[in-house]
C-alpha cells in the first residue's frame, strides 16, 4: 500500500517542481530593473562642520546685576582740586601760519641753516603742500604749541592744553624727520 500511495506523490511533486523550474515571463520585473538603474543616483550631502565648544567663564560676579534697579551713588564732599599752576596760553598774541593747522597734519622735512649765524631752522610740510619755516620760540599746532628745541632729525615742542578742571597743564611732543 505504501507504493500505491507513494507514486502519486512523487508524480505530484514533481510536476510541481518543473512548473515552477519552467521558464515564465518576468520581462515586467526585468523593465522596471532597467528603469530604476537608469535614473540618476542620488547624492548624500556632506555632514555639517561640528562646531567646537568653548567654555566661557562668567567673570563679572562682583558687579551690579543687570536685573536689578541702579542703586543711586552718593559723593562725597571731596572737593575737586583746581589746578592752581600758571599755566594758561597767551591768548592776546597773534596767531602764526602753522597754528592753523593740528600737529598731525604738519610733517616735518628737514632742517636749514640760514646764514652765518648758528640759528637751525626745521621745514615743516602741511597737508596744503606748503613748506614752512620754523624756529625756537614759534608757535605751532592748535594746542598752543611751542617750538623749545630743534635738532638734525626731530623739532621738540611743549603744548598747553587744558587739564579737565577748567586750568592748563604743559604736553611735550616731538616731531620727528619724515623719510620718505
Amino acid at each position: 500500500m505504501i507504493k500505491s500511495t507513494f507514486l502519486p506523490l512523487v508524480v505530484a511533486g514533481l510536476m510541481v517542481l518543473t512548473a515552477c523550474s519552467s521558464k515564465s515571463d518576468f520581462s515586467d520585473l526585468d523593465r522596471f530593473m532597467t528603469e530604476i538603474d537608469a535614473k540618476p543616483r542620488g547624492r548624500i550631502e556632506a555632514l555639517p562642520e561640528v562646531k567646537v565648544y568653548r567654555a566661557f567663564t562668567y567673570s563679572a560676579a562682583n558687579r551690579r546685576s543687570p536685573f536689578l534697579p541702579p542703586q543711586d551713588v552718593v559723593v562725597n564732599d571731596v572737593e575737586i582740586q583746581k589746578d592752581q599752576s600758571s599755566v594758561k596760553p597767551n591768548l592776546d598774541r597773534a596767531r602764526e601760519v602753522l597754528e592753523s593747522f593740528q600737529l598731525a597734519q604738519l610733517k616735518m622735512v628737514g632742517t636749514i641753516q640760514k646764514g652765518d649765524i648758528d640759528i637751525l631752522w626745521a621745514l615743516i610740510s602741511d597737508d596744503e603742500g606748503g613748506v614752512h619755516m620754523a624756529k625756537v620760540g614759534q608757535f605751532m599746532g592748535k594746542s598752543y604749541g611751542r617750538i623749545v628745541a630743534i635738532s638734525d632729525g626731530r623739532l621738540d615742542l611743549i603744548e598747553i592744553v587744558p587739564n579737565g578742571y577748567g586750568g592748563w597743564l604743559e604736553r611735550p611732543r616731538i616731531i620727528t624727520l619724515e623719510d620718505e
